[in-house]
């Protein structure tokens, strides 16, 4: 799932950092050996906590209508990325690498729907973020 202007910018810089961020996280957790998962799993599970937290500012800042459905979407990747932790601290991954593969598929919908969504809410209402 390399970073891809043409696939996956939106035109709103803050989401854009945050979404190129989180590629980066979720190949480097593909990529990594069972002895390097458990700190890139952590370090992707603390990233996606501020970058769900980040979006519900910006949706608040637009007054987004689909706010609540969106962070309906948050909240059940969360309570799975949690889930998932646990069995990793517990020294038990197959289950969250399983996961973090499916990540790029869930990412580009989840980017041509809700995200795409949020970004043109806030370019229509000028709150993009500086």
């Amino acid at each position: 799932m390399p970073w891809d202007d043409s696939r996956h910018a939106l035109g709103v810089a803050a989401m854009d950092d945050t979404h190129r961020e989180f590629v980066a996280l979720v190949e480097a957790a593909v990529a990594a050996t069972d002895a390097e998962f458990p700190a890139l799993f952590a370090q992707l599970h603390a990233h996606t906590v501020r970058h769900f937290d980040d979006e519900a500012r910006l949706m608040q800042s637009c007054r987004f209508a689909a706010r609540s459905e969106h962070e309906g979407e948050h909240q059940r990747i969360l309570g799975q990325l949690d889930f998932l932790a646990q069995r990793v601290r517990g020294g038990r991954l197959t289950m969250a690498r399983a996961y973090v593969e499916g990540l790029p598929s869930w990412f580009a919908g989840h980017l041509a729907t809700m995200d795409s969504a949020l970004a043109g809410a806030l370019k229509a209402t000028d709150a993009v973020p500086a």
